[in-house]
C-alpha cells in the first residue's frame, strides 16, 4: 500500500487542509538538510532507505543527449526547487535528472500570498508564484565546487524589475553567472504570472534572446526554450524556427496554462472567488492531452530532430509513455508528484520498464516518437 496517497495526502488535503506553499517549504527544508549533511553518516541513514524505495535503475532506461548522461528519462521540473536547495538530494528519490529555477537575475520575492491553490477535484494546481527566488549568484554560489550524480538543468526568467527591452541583457546575465554549473539551460519566456513575460514568445523578441545567449555560449552549453501551452500552432512553427536559426538543443513542452475550461473546481477554497478570477497558471491533469498534442506537433515538424521534454499531466506510467512515444525524449514532472507522492518515480519507471518489453523495445530511446 502506498502510505503517501492512502493516508498522507487525505490528511493534508482534506482534513488538515494544510496551506500548500507551507507544505512546500517544510518538505524542501527537509531536503536541504539532507543535501547539505548528505555525506554525514546520519544523512546517509536516511538516504540509503529513500534510494531503496524509490530508486528503479535499468540500463535500458539511460540515455545521452547534448553530450550529457540521464540514468532514466524521468526528471523533476523547473518550480519545486528554485534556489537549488536540494540538488544532490533528488537522485535518491529516483529522478534522472532535475531542472532547478526558475533563478532571475535579481532576488525576488514573487507575487502577494496566497498564490499557490490546490485543486483537489481536478487533481490540478493553480500558481502564481511569480519566480520567487534569491537570484542567479546566490544559485551560483549553492552550486559551486558541487558534484551531482543526475544531471542538473538550470531554468532562466526574467526579472520583474528589468524592462521588456532589457531583457536580453537579463537573461545573459544570470547566464553568465551559471553557465559552468548547470548540464542544461531553459530559457523560461512562458510563466504568465511576470508581467508582460509571454510576449517574449513573440518571433522577434525571442530572436534577440537567442542571439545574446548563444553569442555568450563559448562552451556550447544545451539551451532550450520552454513554451506555454496556449501557443496557436502557428506561433510553436516560429518558436521551431527559431530554434533551428539558433541551433537549440531542445523544446520543452510545455508549461502552464491560463486557461479555466473544463475544470470540476469552481470556488478557490483559500480565496473564496471564482477559479476564473484567479489569476496564474494551471497544471497537472487539465494539461495532460494539450501538452501531448504539442509534443506530438513538434517532433512532427521537426522530423524527430529536436529533442523535446515533456512535461504536464503525468500522473501514470501511461502518461509518460504516451508522451515518449509522441515524442519526448525526457519527462518532467511537478503537480503529479505532489499528489501521487515520493513513490511515483519507482511506478514510472517500472512501468516504462514494462512498457520496453511488452513492445520488444531494447533502449527507450527507441520508444521515442513510436506512435506519432
Amino acid at each position: 500500500m502506498d502510505i503517501y496517497r492512502a493516508a498522507v495526502r487525505p490528511l493534508l488535503f482534506n482534513q488538515l487542509q494544510v496551506d500548500p506553499e507551507w507544505a512546500h517549504l517544510r518538505s524542501l527544508s527537509v531536503l536541504h538538510w539532507l543535501d547539505r549533511h548528505r555525506s554525514r553518516p546520519a544523512s546517509q541513514l536516511l538516504l540509503q532507505p529513500l534510494s531503496q524505495a524509490f530508486c528503479r535503475r535499468d540500463k535500458r532506461l539511460q540515455q545521452a543527449l547534448w553530450g550529457v548522461d540521464f540514468p532514466n528519462p524521468f526528471g523533476l521540473a523547473a518550480g519545486f526547487d528554485k534556489d537549488g536547495l536540494a540538488a544532490g538530494v533528488w537522485e535518491n528519490l529516483g529522478f534522472g535528472f532535475a531542472e532547478l529555477g526558475t533563478v532571475t537575475l535579481h532576488p525576488q520575492p514573487g507575487n502577494p500570498q496566497p498564490r499557490l491553490f490546490r485543486l483537489v477535484e481536478d487533481e490540478a494546481v493553480l500558481n502564481r508564484m511569480g519566480f520567487n527566488n534569491k537570484g542567479s549568484a546566490a544559485l551560483a554560489t549553492r552550486l559551486a565546487g558541487q558534484n551531482y550524480n543526475i544531471p542538473i538543468g538550470i531554468n532562466l526568467g526574467k526579472s520583474k524589475v528589468t524592462p521588456l527591452e532589457e531583457a536580453a541583457a537579463d537573461y545573459v546575465g544570470s547566464f553568465l553567472k551559471l553557465r559552468e554549473l548547470g548540464d542544461y539551460f531553459v530559457v523560461n519566456v512562458s510563466s504568465p504570472n511576470t508581467p508582460g513575460l509571454r510576449s517574449l514568445q513573440d518571433k522577434t523578441q525571442l530572436n534577440l534572446i537567442l542571439e545574446a545567449l548563444q553569442a555568450q555560449n563559448q562552451a556550447q552549453k544545451p539551451i532550450l526554450v520552454k513554451i506555454a501551452p496556449d501557443l496557436s500552432w502557428d506561433a510553436i512553427a516560429d518558436v521551431l524556427e527559431l530554434a533551428t536559426i539558433h541551433q537549440l538543443s531542445g523544446i520543452i513542452a510545455t508549461n502552464t496554462t491560463i486557461r479555466r475550461d473544463g475544470l470540476k473546481t469552481q470556488i478557490i477554497p483559500a480565496t473564496q472567488r471564482p477559479v476564473t478570477e484567479e489569476a496564474g497558471g494551471l497544471s497537472g491533469k487539465p494539461l495532460r492531452d494539450r501538452a501531448t498534442a504539442i509534443i506530438r506537433f513538434i517532433w512532427q515538424e521537426t522530423q524527430g530532430q529536436l529533442p523535446i521534454i515533456g512535461v504536464g499531466g503525468i500522473f501514470t506510467p501511461e502518461d509518460a509513455w504516451q508522451k515518449i512515444t509522441a515524442g519526448a525524449s525526457l519527462v518532467q514532472v511537478y503537480t503529479g508528484w505532489i499528489y501521487e507522492g515520493p513513490g511515483m518515480a519507482a511506478r514510472i519507471l517500472t512501468g516504462l520498464s514494462h512498457q520496453l518489453d511488452t513492445h520488444g523495445l531494447t533502449s527507450i530511446s527507441e520508444a521515442v516518437g513510436l506512435f506519432s
